[in-house]
């Protein structure tokens, strides 16, 4: 039964790490599993990959569509990646937080700090690949890239595994059940933290040392 969320507020939750690392499987796998957890769909530019829908995975919108939500400063944030503009619609975060929700989002490093100057409560997750050959291997068995867009996003991989330490959590996924098992743990301690009668005396949660391998 769906837990009652009329007494809370809930929290965005930003989801970053470099492309291959398996963050929205993560995102998806979450939202799955957590009845308190709801996903904000980002608009993009980019065009959609073989059995993506628009609405579901993303919103996919025209440059000339996507300039307006600029203008209109509609978006929480947005951010251009390898070549395309992917953006999150600041009414959808605050009408899931309204609802006693906690909003997740996989987004870009720019994002998530982005995510974070705007809602100063927000939780950002960083997830790792257990090493840079793994992140390699995953990025090239993607049936959805050419060659180019994989060199691509391997170097920008590289930049955006600095700004890890600027998250609240740094998660490496190396086994998929696992990593999905303890972003909910930090999802839930946070709450626990958050929460008006919890105790002075509560313990942070560390960062992840477990793993989850991608498929």
């Amino acid at each position: 039964m769906p837990k009652d969320t009329t007494r809370r507020t809930g929290f965005p939750i930003a989801v970053s790490g470099p492309s291959g690392v398996g963050k929205t499987t993560i995102v998806q796998r979450i939202v799955g599993t957590d009845p308190l957890v709801t996903y904000s769909v980002s608009v993009t530019t980019r065009p959609p990959r073989r059995g993506e829908s628009s609405g579901t995975h993303y919103e996919f919108v025209r440059d000339d569509e996507f300039d307006l939500l600029v203008e209109d400063g509609a978006l929480a944030e947005w951010a251009e990646v390898h070549g395309y503009r992917y953006g999150t619609r600041a009414s959808a975060i605050r009408e899931g937080l309204e609802r006693g929700l906690d909003v997740i989002m996989d987004v870009d490093v720019q994002g998530g700090m982005s995510i974070k100057r705007l809602f100063d409560e927000a939780l950002l997750i960083f997830v790792e690949p257990p090493s840079r050959e793994e992140l390699e291997k995953r990025l090239r068995g993607r049936a959805t890239d050419g060659a180019e867009v994989i060199a691509r996003r391997l170097t920008n991989a590289i930049g955006e595994l600095e700004w890890g330490p600027k998250y609240d959590h740094q998660v490496i996924n190396d086994d998929l059940d696992d990593t999905v098992r303890h972003v909910l743990d930090i999802i839930e301690e946070t709450r626990e933290e958050r929460s008006p009668t919890r105790g002075s005396s509560s313990e942070p949660v560390g960062r992840s040392g477990s793993s989850g391998r991608q498929t």
